[in-house]
């Protein structure tokens, strides 16, 4: 019985998620895996690297490859202005990863149970996107970050 308890908690356990804009659709990425939140600074590209990864930075003596979201997903390529941001994200093995956004929204306290699973018609590995939340009158499209680098 005590563990149906534990159980139901985790269910409806709140997590934080920075809510972003990519073509004016709201998309999370759980805080837990956020590095920074930072201006867009000077990229510098790479050769011969896919089209959606847009170079690397120096943040703080690291140095972060960055990804345009908007190209990863295949929309069309971002117009860089005061609202935009690059999202640092940490990944496996103390990397980091940033990634480009129209603009960072707020955070929210989306609850495990408001979050539903993506569309039944894509399949889990080809999509970004592990669940979609509803917060209020807004939907909210969860990223999978692993996905993101796969």
């Amino acid at each position: 019985m005590n563990d149906l308890v534990v159980l139901n908690r985790v269910e409806n356990e709140d997590k934080q998620y920075i809510v972003f804009h990519i073509d004016k659709e709201s998309f999370g990425i759980d805080i837990s895996v956020i590095n920074s939140i930072i201006m867009v600074p000077e990229i510098t590209s790479i050769p011969k690297s896919p089209e959606y990864m847009k170079g690397v930075i120096n943040l703080r003596g690291h140095v972060v490859p960055v990804m345009s979201l908007r190209k990863r997903m295949n929309y069309v390529e971002e117009n860089i202005n005061k609202d935009t941001r690059i999202i640092v994200l940490n990944l496996e093995n103390e990397e980091m990863m940033g990634i480009i956004v129209d603009d960072v929204k707020a955070v929210m306290n989306i609850a495990n149970s408001e979050i539903n699973e993506p569309s039944p018609f894509l399949k889990k590995e080809d999509s970004f996107i592990s669940g979609v939340g509803r917060k209020d009158d807004e939907l909210i499209s969860i990223f999978e970050v692993g996905r993101l680098t796969a």
